[in-house]
């Protein structure tokens, strides 16, 4: 229905993010690879998926094409929803999901939040000969400057994590850890590597 909004970003976090254009602010569910892409842009071309439920509709936004298609493929896996799809592409890169279907890494994919054993494995079996594809959409966040201060991205990561659904203590010690062994990474980099071990 939607191929993407043009607009200025009005409010961005790590799990939404609201863009206007033409005078209406569109609240765009995304995932971490998408908030890094955006996180410095005062205004972006978001690609979108609408997802038409029972009980709602769900717009979801992708920084890059790739991104988006990496989302169709694992939402046409049955089993997996948008929010399943989000927390994968919040966790891994395209290329990292390439390397696990290849590789048919089905314990390290289910290392995602909400994803059993069975789904993985299913994923890997629907998915492997497509993994090639994905491979191609490794572009990936590009690096970004450390947020101002250590504080600052605690704060930032704790909360995204809690947003997502993880405990605020597990979220934490999580949080907590990473910043001893990386002081200086940035607020995604400290929720995608929060992400894989909790």
């Amino acid at each position: 229905m939607y191929d993407y909004i043009r607009g200025e970003i009005a409010e961005l976090t790590p799990t939404y993010a609201v863009v206007e254009a033409g005078g209406v602010g569109y609240y765009l569910i995304i995932s971490l690879q998408t908030y890094a892409e955006l996180e410095n842009a005062s205004a972006a071309r978001v690609y979108t998926h609408l997802a038409v439920r029972e009980d709602a509709q769900l717009l979801y936004g992708f920084a890059t094409r790739e991104e988006r298609e990496v989302f169709r493929l694992l939402v046409s896996v049955s089993g997996v929803g948008g929010n399943t799809a989000r927390m994968i592409l919040s966790t891994y890169s395209p290329s990292e999901l390439a390397n696990i279907l290849t590789t048919e890494n089905a314990v390290l994919l289910k290392n995602v939040k909400g994803l059993g054993l069975k789904t993985a494995q299913k994923i890997i079996v629907e998915l492997k000969d497509k993994a090639a594809g994905l491979g191609g959409t490794a572009a990936g966040a590009p690096a970004h400057a450390a947020a101002t201060g250590s504080n600052e991205t605690y704060d930032e990561a704790v909360a995204a994590l809690t947003m997502l659904g993880f405990g605020k203590a597990a979220s934490d010690k999580a949080v907590r850890a990473i910043a001893k062994e990386s002081p200086s990474a940035s607020v995604e980099e400290v929720i995608r590597l929060a992400l894989k071990r909790l």
